[in-house]
């Protein structure tokens, strides 16, 4: 579902918008900022006037109670649907938010429902608090102005947006004479936000790969080093009869152990930092994910075998006399 908002407009414009074929769905909206009250919370607030479109238009999830309809917002209802953090504020003790009363600049407003908070939808997930009344009851009863802040449009799946920007703006601008508004449309906000993920993505990708070839350098010295130091046990080994195979396989395997000690204590850190986090924060979750742990000692398993494979090669290769003499 895709979005553009476009301001200072009026609710002539959203309803021959809604009758358009290139859009899913209109919502008029106008905001007024304002005192509430609840029993003995008071609260710095902004109301949102909006359609019965506006939830579906920006996707948001109802988690209690309803959302209004068609005829609450024909019949100036004094109804409000808030959003978690809203819920959080007034309603720390755990009781029910709908149904009850709160008071927005003297005008009492019902609460019908509660909607999550997403990084896309009705607040954004900031910390504000966010009321949601039919537009109507807003300028009617709180602003007393009947403009618009502005006009979400959703455009239907199966038109591009960046086609039904161009036929919005055509559209106001004959019905306007001119173009005295402007355009956001959100799916560019989308696709730089995905553009800039997919750039972070491959840089941290980039620090782990160096990190991995750091890792295995470090490795493969510990075990030229071991090796080094076992001329002697190597010597011993074959003269009673193991083969260079043997002496290969021996080491790359203890290059692999190594390698998987440091994975099981990585992650070991990570679950931990885990719990920490949690402990410490309740606005953010630390998800884990099983096939990363178990690409994680592959990958280990990996960096044991490539950065372990020249020492035990070296090993593998000398030669029993001088090796048993400890040269």
């Amino acid at each position: 579902m895709r979005s553009g908002r476009i301001t200072t407009l009026v609710v002539s414009d959203a309803e021959a918008l809604s009758r358009q074929n290139y859009v899913a769905a209109v919502t008029p909206r106008v905001q007024s900022s304002g005192t509430l009250r609840f029993d003995a919370t008071e609260a710095s607030a902004q109301i949102n006037g909006v359609g019965e479109q506006f939830f579906a238009a920006t996707g948001a999830k109802l988690v209690a109670g309803s959302l209004f309809d068609r005829a609450a917002v024909t019949g100036m209802a004094q109804d409000v649907v808030i959003d978690e953090n809203t819920r959080n504020a007034l309603f720390a003790g755990g009781g029910d938010p709908v149904g009850a009363v709160l008071i927005f600049d003297n005008v009492p407003l019902r609460v019908t429902g509660v909607i999550s908070i997403s990084a896309g939808g009705p607040g954004g997930g900031s910390q504000n608090l966010g009321l949601y009344a039919p537009y109507t009851t807003v300028q009617a009863r709180i602003s007393g102005s009947m403009a618009l802040n502005s006009i979400t449009v959703q455009v239907a799946d199966t038109v591009d947006t960046a086609v039904a920007e161009q036929a919005v703006t055509q559209f106001l601008t004959q019905r306007h004479g001119t173009t005295d508004f402007f355009i956001m449309n959100t799916d560019e906000i989308r696709q730089t936000i995905t553009t800039t993920t997919q750039t972070l993505t491959l840089l941290i990708a980039a620090i782990a790969v160096i990190s991995l070839i750091v890792g295995g350098i470090g490795v493969m010295n510990i075990m030229l080093v071991s090796v080094s130091e076992r001329i002697s046990e190597i010597g011993v080994r074959m003269a009673v009869g193991a083969r260079r195979s043997d002496i290969m396989q021996q080491f790359l395997i203890e290059a692999v152990l190594v390698c998987l000690m440091g994975s099981l204590l990585g992650i070991a850190l990570a679950l931990g930092f885990g719990v920490v986090f949690g402990a410490l924060s309740t606005q953010f979750t630390l998800v884990y994910s099983g096939a990363s742990i178990i690409a994680a000692f592959a990958s280990s398993s990996l960096i044991g075998v490539v950065f372990g494979f020249m020492p035990a090669r070296n090993a593998a290769r000398l030669d029993p006399v001088v090796a048993l003499s400890g040269a």
